[in-house]
């Protein structure tokens, strides 16, 4: 009876241990494994054995992580207060570098994060960072990923999600689009009254080597002004167009 007992003790502990060493290991993981505090590699994905008690394993996700990273208060380089937050997209390369070359890589990646948007967006103007979020973007994910490298991690995008300017400068930048808009509108229409000014004086000219022109136009302003519901209007009559048929009837009497 006792000699079962220990067989089944032994069974137990043996089972136990066998579940201890397998390890399974997702396709989108890996685990970096240490032998007794020494670095011994990375594994997986799949099912493999370790060494209970000599042998430890860390899980690392390859997946891309998305960081949120938190508002930032941010003097541009015009002396304007902003506060801005981002998003940070980055995966694992490295995950043994993950693991050994820092503490927690989510944490000091986030860390990296804020004080290089701190330090991007103090470099840059407010029109520049309202007009040019690309370029700013791209110099944010050269120099985090720059700096996470080291970690065995790759930044692949940054992106400024907002930009929250004070109440004084929102009203400042409006009544500045509003005079903006004036100012085109009175270009517009300066434009339209020099064209308007040189398309009249071509036509004069064009009249003035054509009389018959004025004749023509003449009677079509008679024309439209009959075809209103007026039921008196004066009509000038210009003396180039009386002057027009004197002559014509001298011609005609010459000729008899």
């Amino acid at each position: 009876m006792a000699f079962l007992e220990g067989f089944g003790f032994l069974l137990i502990l043996a089972f136990l241990f066998l579940a201890s060493a397998i390890k399974i290991v997702q396709e989108y993981e890996r685990g970096v494994i240490f032998r007794l505090g020494r670095l011994m590699g990375a594994r997986g994905p799949g099912l493999f054995l370790i060494i209970p008690i000599l042998e430890k394993m860390q899980k690392v996700d390859l997946r891309t992580v998305t960081l949120d990273v938190p508002s930032q208060e941010v003097i541009t380089r015009d002396n304007v207060p902003v506060r801005v937050n981002a998003v940070v997209y980055f995966r694992i390369l490295d995950p043994e570098k993950a693991i050994v070359e820092v503490e927690n890589y989510l944490a000091a990646t986030s860390q990296i994060a804020q004080t290089t948007l701190r330090s991007v967006l103090g470099m840059a103007e407010l029109d520049e960072l309202l007009s040019e979020r690309e370029k700013i973007n791209e110099q944010l994910q050269k120099v985090i990923d720059q700096q996470t490298d080291p970690w065995g991690i790759k930044v692949s995008t940054v992106e400024v999600k907002d930009v929250e300017i004070p109440q004084g400068m929102q009203r400042a930048m409006a009544a500045q689009a509003e005079a903006e808009r004036e100012r085109r509108a009175k270009v517009i229409n300066a434009e339209g009254e020099f064209q308007a000014a040189e398309r009249l004086s071509n036509a004069a000219e064009i009249m003035a080597k054509h009389p018959a022109a004025i004749q023509l136009r003449f009677l079509q302003t008679i024309k439209e002004a009959a075809s209103e519901k007026a039921s008196t209007f004066v009509i000038p009559v210009p003396v180039d167009l009386i002057q027009s048929f004197m002559d014509m009837t001298k011609k005609k009497k010459k000729e008899e």
